[in-house]
């Protein structure tokens, strides 16, 4: 068996290689995940928050695509970047000349490397596509461009013709060439063959994309065969099944060979930032960035993270910008229900926490996840206390047929009335602003997350809102059903203010 990541002749050890650099393509082969689409607005602040991490270059986008693409790639040129700025080309002058009117640093030049785009897809000969390429390079250079060359489809590609192509570009100038395993289809060692050709020729990048589920492994045999940047977007969103996620290569590399790449302190804020936009949810079980990555239910797990943080973890959450959760369903046990208690400054005795442990595994065993809220209500009632609310939602009103859509709520809080109306994206969005701002004043507060969840079918079907809120360090999770779902949103998230402004008092920490 070969040993991909140090014991191959062609391979050096992980640990021992230098600089690894990443180009984030998320701006241009992100947004070609079906039904993607970023405004220039969307797109500049995605870029601040790229270069805040410390990518060294940034695909803004395809110059080729039109007017809107070009006006949106001026618009990250012009933020004055501490990244490399490029625009992905194809082999054609003219994407070049329209990339140059961007002002952009570079040009990301796609040529075809495989027959099958050579003489299929482009309709050209081997000899001509090798000629062509070079004159391209050779103008992007005169014109003062970075150029990087990749070969498309590469991994499907003759390894002596993709050897030819790209030892080509690189006499006519080309800063680097990349390997591209555009549709997936690479095995590790077929990486390994290629980059290894590549990497002796000059500076070689790694393009892989997660079809067979390979995408990391491939991109890291890149980095052992001689591949000093990766291509990758955040998230690992991308057309088909995405390209590598920038963040796993990331931590992958630190935490298993010490080779430092971006600053894995934003990488959490940046993967929250790209869902919302893009509204490509990040699976719970996702790695890095995922809402489980660093949540522990089961008793045995939560009572061993208790004692040594390390024990079911393999690095420490604040690595990646995250904290640890301990979450509570029927897996809980005593250790954890204790813990989630104590971040509420909540004490009980051992027999009101066996008490609590049991309804939290009951409620767990019928398929529900135990709140913050849940929590505290549970004690509450074996503790035998009885809370007064410092916040009610006393009535609602929501239009939707009008444009913008309007909100009205009244609330009372610590016994004052207040009505207050806001507008919206939508009439769920008027409705939480409405209560927002009525609580201006007490609030100081942020939704971290807000998740839906439909508990019936049909066309009156209950749903469940859940959300996040915090304030200064403290946080809250709060679940609300109805069959509005506006007024489920409103619910919840007075409830956590309540919740929030309850603890920040000290009325919870009554201890009878």
């Amino acid at each position: 068996m070969i040993d991909l990541f140090g014991g191959h002749p062609d391979t050096t050890p992980l640990a021992d290689v230098g600089d690894v650099q990443f180009l984030d393509t998320t701006l241009r082969d992100g947004e070609q995940a079906p039904g993607v689409s970023l405004t220039p607005e969307e797109k500049a602040r995605i870029a601040r928050e790229l270069d805040r991490a410390d990518i060294d270059v940034i695909e803004a986008g395809s110059a080729c695509t039109g007017p809107g693409e070009r006006e949106t790639i001026r618009r990250v040129t012009s933020l004055d970047l501490d990244a490399t700025i490029t625009s992905f080309c194809r082999g054609i002058k003219n994407d070049v000349d329209l990339a140059l009117d961007c002002d952009v640093d570079g040009v990301d030049i796609v040529v075809p490397a495989s027959d099958k785009h050579v003489t299929q897809k482009v309709g050209t000969s081997r000899e001509d596509n090798v000629q062509t390429t070079a004159e391209l390079v050779d103008y992007a250079k005169d014109h003062g461009l970075w150029v990087e060359v990749i070969g498309e489809d590469g991994s499907r590609a003759d390894a002596d013709y993709l050897e030819e192509l790209m030892a080509a570009s690189l006499e006519a100038g080309a800063d680097r060439v990349c390997y591209a395993d555009t549709v997936g289809h690479a095995t590790p060692d077929r990486t390994l063959d290629l980059v290894s050709r590549l990497a002796d020729l000059g500076p070689v990048s790694t393009h892989t994309h997660d079809d067979l589920g390979l995408a990391v492994t491939n991109a890291l045999v890149s980095v052992a065969a001689g591949a000093d940047m990766v291509h990758g977007t955040i998230n690992g969103i991308g057309e088909r099944a995405g390209n590598v996620a920038l963040e796993e290569v990331a931590i992958a590399l630190q935490h298993g060979y010490g080779v430092e790449t971006m600053d894995l302190t934003q990488v959490y804020d940046l993967a929250q930032l790209i869902a919302n936009l893009t509204g490509i949810p990040l699976a719970p079980n996702k790695a890095v960035v995922g809402q489980n990555a660093f949540t522990h239910e089961s008793g045995i797990h939560t009572d061993g993270t208790l004692k040594d943080d390390a024990m079911y973890e393999p690095y420490p959450p604040e690595t990646v910008g995250r904290e640890r959760r301990l979450a509570l369903g029927k897996h809980a046990g005593r250790a954890g229900v204790e813990a989630a208690l104590s971040e509420h400054d909540l004490a009980v005795d051992d027999d009101q926490l066996d008490d609590i442990v049991e309804r939290v595994k009951t409620i767990g065993d019928r398929g529900k996840r135990v709140t913050d809220a849940d929590l505290l209500t549970i004690a509450e009632e074996i503790q035998g206390r009885e809370r007064d609310r410092r916040v009610e939602l006393l009535d609602l009103t929501a239009v939707s047929g009008v444009t913008p859509p309007t909100a009205s709520v009244r609330l009372s809080v610590d016994g004052d009335e207040r009505e207050n109306a806001a507008t919206g994206s939508g009439p769920v969005d008027a409705a939480m602003n409405a209560a927002e701002e009525a609580l201006s004043h007490e609030a100081d507060a942020s939704l971290e997350s807000y998740h839906v969840d439909a508990i019936t079918g049909g066309t009156d079907a209950v749903v469940t809102v859940e959300i996040e809120m915090a304030r200064g360090d403290d946080s809250v999770t709060v679940t609300s059903s109805d069959s509005d779902i506006t007024r489920a949103s409103v619910t919840a998230m007075v409830d956590a203010m309540d919740r929030l402004m309850a603890d920040d008092e000290g009325a919870m920490i009554a201890d009878d």
